[in-house]
């Protein structure tokens, strides 16, 4: 086995993380910004990990080429200012939106799904805007697969869960369009509903496998529950284990409850 010293990695490899990106930068002097798995890093949502090189954007004509530990990537009309690049960090580094994409087959395929859902829900970017930027990049490996995540984070899904019981459960005939993530107010508090039924005032909430397990939490349930019962709406909870080892029974379960609501209304069509 041959072990490698400090001493045989390139330069950038040699430095502290930081370090290696502002050389990097100040190589490109001033025309370049972090991109990305990189970027990624500078964004908060994956730590990049020891061996990656960096990554820069910069625009076409600029004259740099790849260096040991550095991959430069050319685009045309690229500026490292909005709408392209934004200063995180005291770094220009690519918006998110097109750093997600970019990235998409970089990731392992495990990782994928979970990373934009997350930038999602906390907020940093949008599903409308990550469309934006796929458009943006008309050829890109693994473009279907992510065409259709952004169909669901578009639709509302929230978690892999909402995605399975969206594309295996909650479709076809009987099934309506549920509204997703859809913002209630009661008693001053905005709650969000994972799968709402308007019509039949019936919320379908997923409990993930790794969530709603302890007491406390379980209390919350209880008491949200409670307060959506107060203006008529009815939650039905599906747990992982049931939604992904019986979607069949899940599905006769929801139709039959909607059902029951229509009769119990004459408000309902």
């Amino acid at each position: 086995m041959i072990r490698h010293t400090s001493a045989d990695l390139p330069p950038l490899a040699r430095v502290e993380r930081d370090v290696a990106r502002r050389a990097a930068l100040a190589y490109a002097d001033g025309r370049a910004a972090l991109s990305r798995l990189t970027a990624l890093d500078v964004w908060g949502l994956r730590r990049q990990l020891p061996g990656e090189p960096v990554h820069l954007d910069l625009p076409i004509g600029s004259g740099l080429r790849d260096r040991p530990h550095l991959v430069v990537r050319h685009r045309s009309g690229f500026t490292v200012a909005p709408p392209h690049a934004v200063v995180r960090e005291g770094l220009p580094v690519t918006r998110l939106d097109r750093t997600l994409v970019d990235c998409w087959p970089l990731l392992p395929p495990v990782d994928r799904t979970g990373l934009l859902i997350r930038a999602v829900n906390d907020r940093l970017t949008t599903p409308q805007r990550l469309v934006a930027a796929l458009a943006g990049v008309p050829r890109t490996t693994g473009r279907e697969a992510l065409r259709l995540l952004l169909d669901r984070l578009v639709a509302g899904c929230r978690s892999p869960l909402e995605i399975w019981g969206h594309d295996h459960v909650f479709i076809g005939p009987g099934m309506p369009t549920f509204g997703r993530q859809t913002r209630v107010q009661v008693s001053g508090r905005t709650i969000y509903l994972d799968m709402f039924a308007e019509a039949e005032r019936v919320d379908i909430e997923l409990d993930g496998a790794a969530s709603h397990g302890k007491p406390a939490e379980r209390e919350i349930d209880l008491r949200r529950d409670a307060l959506l019962a107060t203006i008529g709406i009815l939650v039905v909870r599906f747990t992982h284990r049931r939604l992904t080892a019986d979607p069949l029974q899940v599905r006769q379960e929801t139709l039959a409850i909607l059902a029951a609501r229509r009769r119990a209304s004459p408000m309902i069509n």
